[in-house]
């Protein structure tokens, strides 16, 4: 039997995380159940106070091929290199110099959108074809693959 999974972030701001991570992704923020048009409409109606109103948010693919990617508030600030990551896969197929531009063009649009690149590990074949280490902005280590 296969599982469902969702990829789970600890985060100090879940909304901007997850806005973030949908545009990385091309996914969508989750929309509230109906027959809520907003989630601050949602969360009023469920009693949710104004201040814990950003402590969960989750992305959607929209074509829900997949996994959920859920955001929750934690006190304590990240600390440590991640132990998971994610590999955002942005030039499959592609190899040497046409690769690593392709990986560079896209790192420059999630620079724009609040990532920051880290480094940039070149190719060295057979085995490595090269890819760039970013992070979100909380500081999550992702890779351009």
């Amino acid at each position: 039997m296969t599982r469902e999974v969702q990829v789970t972030f600890d985060a100090a701001h879940p909304g901007t995380q997850a806005r973030f991570w949908a545009k990385v992704l091309g996914y969508r923020v989750q929309p509230p159940p109906p027959p809520f048009e907003t989630w601050a409409e949602a969360l009023e109606a469920f009693g949710v106070p104004a201040e814990r109103r950003d402590d969960a948010s989750a992305v959607v693919d929209p074509d829900g091929r997949g996994p959920r990617v859920f955001f929750q508030k934690v006190p304590e600030g990240k600390v440590v290199k991640n132990r998971v990551h994610l590999d955002v896969r942005a030039a499959p197929g592609l190899e040497g110099a046409e690769r690593m531009a392709a990986l560079e063009a896209e790192a420059e649009r999630l620079v724009a959108v609040g990532a920051t690149v880290l480094c940039r590990r070149e190719p060295q074949p057979p085995l490595e074809a090269g890819h760039l280490v970013l992070a979100d902005p909380e500081g999550n280590e992702f890779c351009l693959d």
